[in-house]
């Protein structure tokens, strides 16, 4: 457990979550729906935005099979053209004298093979490709897509302690010390190649993160090593370039001998590159100059995140995947079925099952159908855009949050009019605007997640109090979809994480009946390891619930 004392210090380099669901900010009167994401929006902060990326690249498939054919059928006329000419030069004496003979072979040198070598039919199957390439190439992910993408692997290695080894096999392996677990069997198996590798470090590389970098350029050129000499048409990298990049990452991080190592492997196959050669001779220089210095040698470690001092925990919690068999053995949790009193739910209750106290958390399943979380989800999806936090007066994207979202307004269609009838029959709260926010969808990334964060404001100047109804008392969040594997909500104090379960819904109070805040309701959203993750929430305000949720003088109730 975290001590409470860094509760204030986790939150103020940025209070996150923050985000205004009602009034300004993005809505459009007809609609109802937040503004459409213009074009050149992230790739990889959404998997409906990743899947949206297939269409582009089934259009370059059809284009390369266009060029394909082409230059197999422009390759068999030069065959035809090579056997037809070879035949002439396989008798001990080819005859010359023949008139027709001679006629052709001067046509052959004079004609013949200059149309062969300047042919236009390979620039134009090029050509073809090329232009093809241009009118999709605004619909490709940029060049900072990768680098999301790339992070991406990097934080799910971090969280899940993967084993790099086994993702560039396919595999999820958890290693902790020398056991190695599967900790995700995937049905169908994706290895990456030594390029795809290259990338990830070369992106932590240019970060200055030099534990990443080392940890998959060393897969890299092990990689690399065991292909050389062969090359594909794609890569970008080279067995010499993972080296270039490998020394210079062990060099950075203290270790200088093995710099020099690599290096000498590199001139091995480059022996002419002068840069590399004053590597070497600086790297020498350096050890004579330590040969006479002792200390421990320079551990690798894992980059600082000084705004998450609560890392540990979160990354425990999330390793769980929701999975905490002897959390459910507490006599004083429970489940029921909850109509809350209401005539509404009489005839339907709903599945509630109760998975903490202080603060009460509970989940209720099957709180929508297939069928509605489908429509939701289809609802938000044209107008998903970047998901931001709060930070001070403006509101900015920011790497501990990968996802995308839209707010729905209840006008959108009937479904979400019986949504808010729904969660206010349960809840017994006001959900209506401005006593509630709009409902929020959000579709996470690569690896997408949220790091611990307060859904309440814990500032006086905080932009939620723009809405003039009060703090965030309630969080209402539905699960729309169901993972593979990750993507729990871990609630960090509280010590449990919650697996995603699909249409269920988890609820749980923010503040005390006092209306301060509860420390203990710190949560994250987990990075999804294997899955497409979609979620909505309903955050519900203080106002309007003065008599559904009455005040207590006591601070903790």
């Amino acid at each position: 457990m975290v001590p409470r004392a860094a509760l204030v210090l986790l939150v103020l380099p940025a209070l996150r979550a923050l985000e205004l669901g009602v009034g300004g900010g993005g809505w459009s009167r007809e609609t109802g729906v937040g503004r459409a994401p213009g074009r050149g929006e992230d790739t990889f902060s959404a998997l409906q935005s990743v899947q949206r990326a297939l269409g582009p690249e089934r259009e370059l498939l059809r284009l390369l099979e266009g060029y394909v054919r082409g230059e197999e059928a422009r390759l068999r006329d030069l065959r035809r053209f090579y056997n037809k000419v070879l035949s002439l030069h396989k008798g001990s004496a080819t005859p010359v004298g023949n008139p027709l003979l001679a006629y052709t072979l001067i046509k052959r040198l004079q004609s013949d093979w200059r149309n062969v070598v300047y042919s236009l039919e390979a620039s134009e199957n090029i050509r073809a490709l090329k232009d093809g390439y241009v009118k999709v190439e605004q619909d490709l992910p940029a060049f900072e897509d990768l680098e999301g993408a790339a992070r991406a692997l990097m934080r799910l290695q971090d969280v899940y302690m993967l084993s790099v080894k086994g993702l560039a096999h396919g595999a999820f392996q958890r290693v902790t010390g020398s056991d190695v677990t599967d900790i995700y069997r995937p049905s169908q198996v994706f290895p990456l190649s030594a390029d795809d590798c290259f990338h990830v470090g070369k992106v932590a590389y240019d970060m200055g993160d030099y534990y990443h970098a080392i940890t998959w350029l060393e897969v890299a050129v092990s990689l690399f090593r065991g292909s050389y000499g062969e090359w594909n048409t794609e890569d970008e990298g080279s067995l010499e370039d993972a080296l270039d990049y490998l020394a210079f990452a062990y060099f950075q991080a203290g270790n200088v001998s093995y710099a020099l190592s690599l290096s000498r492997e590199f001139l091995r196959y480059d022996p002419d590159n002068k840069r590399i050669a004053r590597n070497i001779r600086k790297y020498e220089r350096l050890l004579e100059e330590k040969s006479n210095v002792t200390g421990p040698e320079v551990a690798i470690k894992r980059p600082n995140v000084p705004h998450l001092q609560t890392r540990d925990t979160y990354e425990g919690l999330c390793q769980t995947l929701g999975s905490q068999p002897t959390h459910y053995q507490i006599p004083s949790l429970y489940c029921a079925y909850e109509t809350n009193g209401s005539p509404y739910l009489l005839l339907q209750p709903v599945r509630k099952e109760v998975l903490h106290l202080e603060p009460y958390i509970v989940l209720y399943h099957d709180f929508v159908s297939d069928s509605e979380a489908q429509k939701i989800r289809g609802f938000a999806a044209p107008w998903l855009q970047r998901s931001v936090v709060a930070s001070g007066e403006k509101q900015q994207q920011v790497e501990y949050r990968i996802s995308k979202s839209a707010w729905l307004k209840d006008t959108v269609d009937p479904i979400l009019v019986s949504l808010d009838r729904r969660i206010a029959a349960l809840t017994g709260l006001n959900v209506q605007p401005p006593y509630a926010e709009h409902l929020q969808v959000v579709n996470y990334g690569i690896g997408g997640h949220y790091e611990p964060h307060f859904d309440h404001a814990t500032s006086p100047s905080s932009p939620l109090y723009r809405m003039n109804s009060g703090n965030r008392v309630a969080t209402f969040m539905i699960y729309l979809s169901s993972v593979e594997a990750g993507g729990s909500t871990a609630f960090i104090y509280a010590n449990f994480s919650v697996p995603v379960v699909k249409n269920a819904a988890l609820f749980w109070w923010n503040l005390h009946r006092s209306g301060q805040g509860d420390g203990d309701t710190l949560h994250a959203g987990c990075p999804v390891l294997v899955g497409d993750k979609w979620v909505a929430n309903k955050w519900i305000h203080e106002y309007g619930q003065e008599f559904r949720r009455r005040c207590s003088s006591q601070p903790d109730d």
